[in-house]
């Protein structure tokens, strides 16, 4: 990979979905949020489903785009409610789908459910959105970890993530490593999780991840450090 000093933290910002997925935030957060991600150029910001259509209002003509979450954060819901979230998001404006994987059925062995649950959100997309797939790293062991991004190549999607934000842990170089070199070259890496900093942030963007997910992504492209996702 390259070294550090590959990234500017402008470059960094266009790699960043700026994110605000707490159950409180109200509308002038989220009109904040969209403020800063104009301001920076980052490369979405990332809302929960309800204000997709006020993102992509406040957004319009900026070329940032907007990431929504399925499934969130448990991924347990089933694969038809997952599509729908992801259909009516992107009727809205979501540009980009980030769908927690059924860590249950993971966990069961079984991989065939598992890339049929992606399979169907990838359906759901059909070439409107992109989709990233959150794996909940900190909840699995790296064979399961391999196995989770050899699903998501085989079933399309675009991205595979770490962490929701909600669960245990969060990015951690190591894993961004195991799952670049199991996904390859052609397949986006989200680190997400505990990336506050731009000293982090670069880490993550070494070890092969090409999106981070960050609530702290002014603190990140400033050179401050940020608390919270």
């Amino acid at each position: 990979m390259a070294n550090q000093q590959a990234w500017s933290p402008a470059e960094v910002a266009g790699m960043i979905d700026h994110t605000i997925l707490k159950a409180d935030a109200t509308k002038e957060d989220i009109m904040g949020v969209c403020r800063e991600a104009r301001e920076h150029q980052f490369a979405t910001v990332c809302v929960n489903a309800g204000w997709v259509k006020l993102a992509a209002a406040e957004l319009n003509g900026s070329g940032v785009g907007i990431t929504t979450v399925v499934g969130f954060p448990l991924g347990a819901t089933s694969t038809a409610s997952k599509a729908f979230e992801a259909k009516q998001a992107i009727e809205d404006g979501a540009t980009e789908i980030d769908m927690v994987l059924n860590i249950g059925l993971l966990k069961s062995g079984d991989k065939d459910a598992v890339r049929q649950d992606v399979e169907g959100v990838v359906a759901a997309c059909k070439s409107k959105a992109a989709l990233k797939v959150i794996l909940e790293t900190g909840m699995l062991t790296d064979e399961e970890k391999v196995a989770a991004c050899e699903l998501c190549v085989q079933a399309g999607a675009d991205f595979v993530k770490t962490s929701t934000g909600f669960g245990k842990g969060g990015a951690t170089a190591e894993d961004i490593a195991l799952m670049r070199r199991t996904v390859g070259p052609d397949i986006g890496v989200k680190a997400s999780g505990g990336v506050r900093d731009l000293e982090t942030a670069l880490r993550m963007l070494q070890a092969g991840a090409n999106r981070i997910g960050a609530s702290s992504s002014v603190a990140i492209v400033t050179g401050g450090q940020g608390e919270g996702y």
